[in-house]
């Protein structure tokens, strides 16, 4: 992909949303390509709907948006939850965005499967709607989903730390989401894949849910050094989590003879890469998402084509300790692509 740009405006537009309430469609921008959604007839419309609005990963998909809408001279309008989980508020912001006129939303799901009457709902009213990040459940509930092809990058990982472990005995640690959100139930069965394990094997000695949150992060790690004191691999669901666990094991003096691998590619995680402290990550990239789906909007209203099935918006692997077997990318490749 093109590599992600970092303008300050559009930082400083994102972060002059931020703690704007769910219920509200915020103006997050300026000039004729991006903003709260005119009255003017004629002009297309488009809605993002985040999970949040303070996540640096979704910070991105917004800038994304901003930059997409304003090149294609369309209107857009923003609104996120209070909160991971809110789907009330994401509910809202449908049912407020299809009031205002929008040709298309683009939304990432708190609730996969909660948010699916609202969406059948915009979507009987002739509003495209498409995933960004997260499928629903069923896919079937949108249009079409534009995503990191989460189960791949799951992989990338595993045959990473298969490759990295050569051949010695390995006692594993997931360090997992939650139950049943299928972002998180994809990666860890990608990287039970990619390690060449099932689950339930002997060898995935400690599984733990953290939320992505670095603090349950390092709980959690604790808590499987507890149990598995010889752990020699984590995995986890993200660059938080991943120096949560990094904290509990320094603090063990084990910093440096277990391996950590994630997902997600933000700066900060691909700085910890580089530093040493994840031996791998799989990166994301959240603005293409989000521009490729302001760009299915307006390819819609000009000539009513609708976006369908699923388009994989790409994941590299990011190290700087490259294994035969695993094709990958180095730290400075991630630098230059990150988000946050």
């Amino acid at each position: 992909m093109s590599r992600i740009s970092r303008l300050p405006s559009s930082l400083l537009r994102a972060a002059a949303c931020t703690g704007v309430a769910a219920l509200a469609l915020t103006a997050c921008g300026s000039g004729s390509g991006s903003g709260t959604a005119a009255s003017g007839s004629g002009e297309v419309k488009v809605g993002l709907i985040t999970k949040t609005d303070t996540n640096p990963f979704f910070v991105k998909m917004r800038e994304g948006a901003e930059e997409a809408a304003k090149e294609n001279g369309v209107k857009l309008s923003t609104a996120a939850g209070k909160f991971d989980g809110d789907n009330a508020g994401q509910v809202t912001a449908i049912e407020n965005m299809v009031a205002s006129g929008v040709k298309g939303i683009l939304i990432t799901p708190s609730d996969s499967k909660a948010i699916v009457p609202a969406i059948e709902k915009a979507r009987a009213k002739g509003v495209l709607v498409i995933a960004l990040d997260t499928p629903t459940e069923p896919e079937s509930a949108v249009d079409a989903l534009f995503a990191t092809d989460n189960l791949k990058a799951g992989e990338l990982i595993g045959e990473y730390a298969k490759a990295a472990m050569k051949g010695k005995k390995a006692k594993i640690a997931t360090l997992d989401l939650a139950p049943g959100v299928s972002v998180g139930v994809q990666r860890h069965n990608g990287f039970l894949k990619g390690f060449g394990v099932k689950e339930g094997d002997p060898s995935v000695v400690c599984s733990q849910d953290t939320g992505g949150d670095q603090a349950k992060g390092q709980t959690a790690m604790e808590n499987c050094l507890q149990k598995a004191p010889d752990i020699n691999v984590v995995y986890t669901i993200n660059e938080p989590a991943a120096l949560g666990a990094y904290t509990a094991l320094k603090a063990k003096g084990r910093e440096k003879d277990v391996l950590i691998v994630s997902v997600d590619g933000g700066c900060t995680g691909t700085r910890a890469v580089k530093d040493g402290k994840i031996a791998a990550t799989s990166q994301q990239y959240p603005l293409k998402m989000a521009a490729e789906g302001v760009k299915a909007v307006v390819t819609y209203a000009k000539d009513g084509k609708k976006a369908s099935g699923y388009t994989d918006t790409g994941v590299t692997l990011i190290t700087d300790k490259a294994q035969d077997g695993a094709a990958s990318k180095d730290t400075a490749y991630g630098l230059d692509n990150c988000w946050g």
